[in-house]
């Protein structure tokens, strides 16, 4: 965008950010909007709007947001792929993009909202230098904070690295894949941290939190530049009714309830527990119904808020959660590894009653994924998905695609597990691991990130270290008493206040995860969730130990096997053919899958190793170059009346004059060789313009009765003696000279 957008536009804000400019106008596009921003940043530009319905939803007891993130593949100079060569579904960064714009904004809405609120990114313009999500969370918060929508902000995030020991404020996308050991991304008010997303290499807690504090320095000068467009452009806040339950029957529901919910609570098994409340609720709310007949949802909210007031007390008061465990205590944790037989590698975490089945699949080169969005046109080549069925919680209900929650989930635990993946050129395999939840109750992220650990090293991938992941929660009293609570189940993390998932291994974090109900976080508060998620993690990487310490030696029989070798790159064209005539026959032939790079690195898989080496050597030898000297078992594929051409290498052919066939005169070239014979030839040169010149004189043994005195060559001059030096042994047909072993010749 040029530096002149917004002339003629009363309303915009510039600052520097990390070197680079950041801009903040309203008042040009899409005006109609409830509140809309343009956010530039380097020269990538991001429309934000944000809408709210003129009325309330009804029959619900949620605030109805949704955010949504518009990736438009012009903004990068490019036109979308299949047959309609438009924009179609999100793709797996645009949603994460998405929710990450959600996760801070959600808890600043007032309670009891009930208006449909809408904020959409639309990404105009991406340099693939600066990363248009922050951007995303900025025009929000911009947006929100210029409309009549109340909301309790503003907030900004930045993107933080560390590279080179030094904490560096949003880094370039380049930075960040391939130089920085950090990718924290922090979302705050001006008074606290409310949303955290963090992929990391094995970083301990404290550079973690140096990274925080470091990130909402500058998350609070943006913080100003947005009260200063709000001064400039801010329209009032608009009344908009809550639904609040009426104090008189949140009285009404506690009499009749408060007393009993604590007995129906403690209880360690959930589906009891549910079964019990649910019994309690139907009880009350039914008591109830004709005092309060036209105040049913209100009826409904007043239960939720007695049930959570109890689950505080228990644990604020007691010291004891719902299912007996104190606050630092983990369920009760089992694992199994090569619980399926056919499937390369599996693992089964079951942490209490959240039980994940991961499964891994090893394939080559040609699974890899191709990422192409706004950002730089990648591979990838390590893949997690994670699933959670409605069996998992007990329901019914149809089965769809992957939500915005599977998709983040699994991103979070691929995150996780990511940096300990071996390098291409350790292990060259393609690897996917898919996370099936088969029971749910608190943390089932968590527990992909254990059951990918177990999967990866059951199916013999050679993984830097073990990850092991733990959720923590946050309970707080109107008393401003705070508990901190390690593993949290499905009622801690539906009552609670925060979702701490903090992954790692032995010496650091390798994902992090924060969303918070409340206002904000403090740094005291985030520094105890870390400690207690430390010993946590370390607490399930012994248990995991105790299953399988490392990762087995071997790979699954049904694995395919993979060779790498490197040719000249200027041999792939020979390897290929034209048209790929000569590759497909080697695949066809062998049953082998050969991937190749520009580079020259070959990557050859199949089931059967004995298949992937017969491929290597037919490769081997399109790319071995004919050396003047050496001998070959060649194979005749021409007669012409001057001589014999002989295959020796694929694709290289030689000439055996008919005076070079035999050591003897030779009339005819039939009466020596045939189409289709193998012999063995050795070259006698390689003229200037590369063509081949064989000879058989020197290496044939010598029969019976053959003397100095036989004939000698085409032009009547005596044949050359052979004696010992120049005339080895012929060699037996086995290893090197046999054609067909696929093994290379012997020099």
């Amino acid at each position: 965008m040029s530096q002149g957008v917004f002339e003629g536009n009363l309303h915009s804000v510039e600052m520097t950010l990390a070197g680079r400019r950041l801009s903040i106008g309203t008042g040009l596009l899409a005006k109609q909007a409830n509140g809309a921003v343009v956010v530039q940043y380097g020269d990538t530009v991001a429309l934000v709007t944000a809408c709210a319905s003129e009325d309330v939803r009804p029959g619900i007891d949620f605030m109805p947001l949704t955010c949504d993130f518009e990736e438009k593949m012009y903004a990068a100079g490019k036109i979308p792929g299949g047959f309609f060569r438009r924009e179609g579904r999100p793709g797996e960064k645009a949603t994460l993009s998405a929710r990450l714009m959600d996760r801070p904004l959600r808890p600043l809405f007032p309670r009891g909202f009930r208006h449909d609120i809408q904020v959409v990114a639309t990404v105009f313009s991406a340099d693939q230098e600066n990363a248009p999500d922050i951007l995303g969370i900025i025009g929000a918060s911009a947006a929100l904070t210029l409309s009549d929508i109340p909301w309790n902000g503003p907030i900004a995030a930045v993107r933080v690295g560390l590279i080179n020991g030094e904490l560096v404020c949003n880094p370039t996308m380049r930075q960040i894949e391939g130089d920085s050991a950090l990718d924290l991304v922090v979302a705050a008010s001006e008074d606290a941290i409310i949303m955290v997303e963090a992929g990391a290499n094995e970083v301990p807690e404290e550079r973690v939190l140096d990274a925080l504090d470091f990130a909402h320095r500058h998350i609070r000068e943006i913080i100003r530049a947005i009260r200063d467009l709000q001064a400039k452009a801010g329209r009032p806040k608009r009344e908009f009714p809550l639904d609040l339950p009426d104090p008189e029957i949140e009285v009404a529901v506690g009499e009749l309830a408060g007393a009993r919910v604590g007995g129906v609570l403690h209880n360690s098994d959930k589906a009891a527990r549910e079964e019990g409340l649910r019994a309690l609720r139907t009880e009350v709310l039914a008591s109830l119904a004709e005092r309060f007949s036209e105040k049913g949802t209100q009826a409904a909210g007043a239960w939720e808020t007695v049930v959570k007031s109890a689950v505080r007390r228990m644990i604020l008061d007691e010291g004891v959660r719902t299912d007996g465990r104190g606050p630092r205590d983990i369920r009760a944790i089992a694992c199994v590894a090569g619980l399926l037989p056919r499937v390369h590698g599996s693992g089964l975490f079951q942490r209490g009653q959240t039980q994940v089945l991961t499964t891994c699949t090893l394939g080559t080169g040609e699974d890899e994924q191709i990422v192409d969005d706004l950002g730089i046109v990648e591979k990838k080549r390590f893949m997690h998905h994670y699933s959670m069925p409605p069996f998992s919680v007990g329901e019914a209900r149809p089965l769809r695609g992957p939500s915005r929650r599977d998709v983040g989930h699994g991103a979070l635990a691929e995150r996780a597990i990511e940096l300990v993946i071996p390098p291409q050129e350790q292990f060259p395999y393609t690897i996917r691991l898919v996370s099936e939840v088969l029971e749910s109750n608190g943390s089932t992220s968590m527990a992909s990130v254990c059951g990918c650990t177990l999967a990866l090293m059951d199916a013999g991938v050679p993984i830097k270290t073990a990850i092991g992941g733990i959720a923590m929660g946050l309970i707080s009293g109107d008393d401003g008493r705070m508990a901190v609570l390690t593993d949290i189940q499905g009622i801690e993390d539906m009552m609670g206040d925060m979702d701490f998932k903090v992954a790692g291994s032995r010496v650091g974090i390798t994902a992090l995860q924060m969303d918070i109900k409340i206002g904000g976080l403090s740094r005291e508060l985030m520094a105890q969730a870390l400690v207690q998620a430390r010993e946590a993690r370390l607490f399930i990487l012994d248990k995991m130990a105790e299953t399988l310490p490392a990762p087995r030696p071997y790979l699954s029989p049904f694995a395919p096997r993979i060779i790498t070798m490197e040719i000249n790159p200027d041999k792939i064209r020979e390897v290929i053919g034209p048209g790929g005539k000569v590759i497909n026959k080697i695949i066809a032939e062998t049953g082998a899958k050969i991937d190749i790079e520009q580079d020259g690195r070959v990557f050859i898989a199949a089931v059967d190793e004995e298949a992937a080496r017969k491929a290597m050597q037919r490769i081997s030898d399109i790319v071995r170059e004919v050396k003047v000297g050496e001998m070959y078992l060649g194979r005749v594929s021409r007669l012409m009346n001057f001589g014999a051409f002989v295959e020796v290498l694929p694709g290289k052919e030689g000439l055996v004059h008919i005076s070079e066939l035999s050591d003897s005169r030779v009339g005819k070239v039939e009466d020596v060789v045939k189409v289709g014979d193998e012999i063995l030839v050795k070259v006698k040169e390689i003229d200037n313009l590369g063509r081949i010149n064989l000879t058989r004189r020197g290496i044939l043994p010598k029969e019976d009765g053959e003397g100095a005195g036989e004939a000698g060559s085409e032009a009547g001059e005596p044949a050359p003696r052979s004696d010992t030096a120049d005339r080895p042994d012929r060699p037996r047909r086995r290893g090197g000279f046999r054609r067909r072993s696929g093994k290379p010749p012997q020099e």
